[in-house]
């Protein structure tokens, strides 16, 4: 049987010795978190939550809302924002999160696969980039919570 390694395991055993980023190994997590109390969300509104930092590994996260309303969906993504080298990226408002029907009180998984970011790297400007909610289908009314883990350093 074979012994495989990771990129950063390979790292360790090349030579000459590659460092890995603190944001891959040994680094401290970190914790973003935001509330919004939604009086009357229209369908389509996008609320942001909060701001990562360039560089962020990010984790794991969690979406937690009350009963929205009938007809209502929620996504998690992010705006549109400028990367490091200075190009425009477009918002992903399901980038996180698909649009999952938000009608009953729940907590659910953020970044929960890789094709939903789970364990990438944020590539942005010095300011970062904002992390939103977006409310689909109907307005909707309660609060909406998130809740990321992610690595910098």
């Amino acid at each position: 049987m074979a012994t495989v390694y990771s990129t950063q395991r390979t790292n360790n055993r090349s030579t000459p010795v590659a460092m890995n980023k603190a944001n891959e190994l040994g680094g401290r997590i970190r914790v973003a978190h935001g509330v919004y109390e939604a009086a009357s969300l229209a369908s389509g509104d996008v609320i942001e939550m909060f701001i990562l930092p360039d560089g962020a590994r990010l984790l794991e996260g969690s979406l937690a809302h009350d009963a929205m309303g009938s007809s209502t969906t929620l996504s998690v993504g992010y705006a549109a924002h400028t990367n490091a080298a200075g190009t425009a990226v477009s918002a992903a408002p399901a980038g996180y999160k698909a649009a999952a029907a938000s009608t009953s009180a729940q907590k659910v998984d953020i970044l929960a696969t890789l094709a939903l970011g789970s364990g990438t790297e944020t590539d942005t400007n010095e300011d970062g980039v904002a992390v939103t909610a977006t409310m689909g289908g109907a307005a909707g009314t309660g609060t909406i919570e998130i809740t990321m883990k992610y690595v910098v350093d």
